[in-house]
C-alpha cells in the first residue's frame, strides 16, 4: 500500500495566511506545507484540500483514479471546487466500515474531539491509521483484540497524547513508523521540529512524499536516559515533560516535597501538576536508586538540584566541621550511588536539573559549596545519558546526542 502526502500541514497550511509569527515567517520553500491531504494507492483521497490536484502532479501522481474522497475533519473544510471526475467527498459514520472495490477496507475510529479518524487497511494486509487535526481516539480498550498499524499519521505535536493512547493499548509498536501531519506554526520549521518530533518517535516528511506502508523506515529512537539542563523559568520543566508526552504510565517523581505553610511552593507544584497529562502518576521522593533500579513505566525526575538539596542536609553539608569529618566522602558517594543506577537503569529516564555555575559567584561559603557539587552532579549524571539539553529561553540545545 503506497501513501502520497499531497499536504502535510495544518488546515490552513503553513505559513498561516496573514500571519506575522516568526515561525510563518520562516516557512518558505521546503519548509512551506499544504493542509494535510494523503492519496492511497491513487484510489483513496483522504480530505480534499484546495490545490489537490496540482499537489498531486506535482508529486508525479494523478488524481483520475481516485473512486472515493473521505473527510476527517470536524467540519466539511474550506469550500474547495471538487475536481472534474472525483466522487462527492462523504464520511463513514464512527465505527462503521467500507469495502472499496479495490480491495481497501476503511473503518471510522472514533475520536474525543469532534473530527473522525480512519484506519485503511490495504489489499496486501498492511494497516495505517490517519487522524484528523486535534484528535485522539476515544474509547481504545487493551482487550486482546486490538491490532497494530505499520504507520500512523497524526497530529502528533498538537496531540501528542494520542501517540501514548495507542502505545498504551499496542497498536503503536517499535516498528511503527508515525509521521507528524497538520504542522502549524507551534514549532519553528527545521532542525527544531525534527527535534521535537523525534522526541515522540515520530518524523517529519516534505509534502510530495510517497511511502510504502510496512517497509522498514529509519524510525527515530527515542533516547533512554535524558538530562535536561537549565535556569530558572528558562523551560527545562516544559521541555523534559514535552519527552514523555506521547508515552503512557509516567511516573513524575517531584523531589522538592510539600513545604508545609509555604503558599508560593504550593502555587509552583499546582501549576507543574496541572500541566501534566492526566494518565501520569506522581510521587514525592528523594529515595530515586530503587526506582531506577525497577523496571516499569519512563520516570521523569524533576529535579537534582532538588536531590542534591536533600542528600546535601542529609550528611551535614552545610556544617565546615562535619563536612571535613566525612561529611564530603558521605555525599560523593550518594552521588556515585545515584549515577551507578542511572548507568543500570533499564528504564526510560528523563531528568531536570539547574545549571547554576554561569551565573554571580555566591556570597556564602555554603552557597559556593552548593554551587560547586550541583556542577560535579550534573556532569556525573550527563556522563551516564544518552542525550543532554540545556535549555535557554524557551530554546533547546543539544548539547549530547
Amino acid at each position: 500500500m503506497e501513501v502520497t502526502l499531497l499536504g502535510t500541514g495544518a488546515p490552513a497550511g503553513l505559513p498561516r495566511p496573514d500571519c506575522p509569527c516568526a515561525t510563518c515567517a520562516g516557512s518558505l520553500g521546503e519548509h512551506a506545507r499544504a493542509a494535510t491531504a494523503l492519496l492511497i494507492d491513487g484510489t483513496l483521497l483522504l480530505d480534499l484540500t484546495p490545490g489537490a490536484a496540482f499537489a498531486a502532479a506535482r508529486a508525479g501522481r494523478s488524481l483520475g483514479g481516485v473512486r472515493q474522497v473521505l473527510l476527517s475533519h470536524p467540519h466539511d473544510g474550506p469550500a474547495v471546487e471538487v475536481p472534474v471526475g472525483l466522487p462527492q467527498p462523504g464520511r463513514v459514520p464512527d465505527g462503521r466500515e467500507l469495502a472499496l472495490l479495490t480491495g481497501h477496507r476503511v473503518r471510522a475510529v472514533a475520536m474525543d474531539a469532534p473530527g473522525t479518524g480512519y484506519a485503511v487497511t490495504g489489499p496486501d494486509g498492511q494497516r495505517l491509521l490517519y487522524l484528523p487535526p486535534g484528535g485522539a481516539p476515544a474509547g481504545l480498550e487493551n482487550n486482546g483484540t486490538v491490532e497494530s498499524y505499520a504507520m500512523v499519521l497524526s497530529d502528533v505535536v498538537g496531540r501528542p497524547d494520542a501517540l501514548a493512547r495507542l502505545r498504551a493499548v499496542g497498536a503503536l509498536g517499535p516498528t511503527t513508523d508515525v509521521l507528524g501531519v497538520h504542522l502549524d506554526h507551534d514549532v519553528p520549521p527545521g532542525a527544531e521540529l525534527r527535534r521535537r518530533l523525534a522526541a515522540a518517535g515520530a518524523r517529519a516528511v516534505p509534502d510530495g512524499t510517497t511511502l510504502t506502508v510496512g517497509v522498514y523506515e529509519d524510525v527515530p529512537d527515542v533516547p533512554r536516559r535524558t538530562l535536561v539542563l537549565g535556569g530558572a523559568r528558562s523551560g527545562k520543566s516544559v521541555e523534559a515533560e514535552r519527552r514523555l508526552e506521547a508515552f503512557p504510565d509516567v511516573l513524575y517523581v517531584a523531589t522538592g516535597g510539600t513545604r508545609g505553610g509555604d503558599t508560593e511552593w504550593a502555587s509552583r507544584v499546582a501549576v507543574h501538576r496541572d500541566r501534566r497529562p492526566g494518565s501520569w502518576r506522581t510521587t514525592e521522593t528523594c529515595d530515586l536508586v530503587p526506582l531506577l533500579k525497577d523496571d516499569g513505566a519512563p520516570l521523569l525526575i524533576d529535579c537534582l538540584s532538588l536531590w542534591l538539596t536533600d542528600a546535601m542536609d542529609s550528611v551535614g553539608a552545610w556544617d565546615d566541621a562535619v563536612w571535613a569529618d566525612g561529611g564530603e566522602r558521605a555525599l560523593r558517594e550518594r552521588v556515585r550511588e545515584l549515577t551507578e543506577a542511572v548507568r543500570a537503569s533499564r528504564r526510560t529516564v528523563v531528568a531536570v536539573s539547574n545549571e547554576v555555575g554561569s551565573g554571580i559567584v555566591p556570597a556564602t561559603a555554603s552557597g559556593r559549596r552548593y554551587r560547586d557539587e550541583l556542577g560535579r552532579l550534573n556532569a556525573a549524571f550527563a556522563s551516564e545519558c544518552e542525550q543532554v539539553v540545556l535549555v535557554v529561553a524557551g530554546q533547546a540545545l543539544v548539547l549530547r546526542g
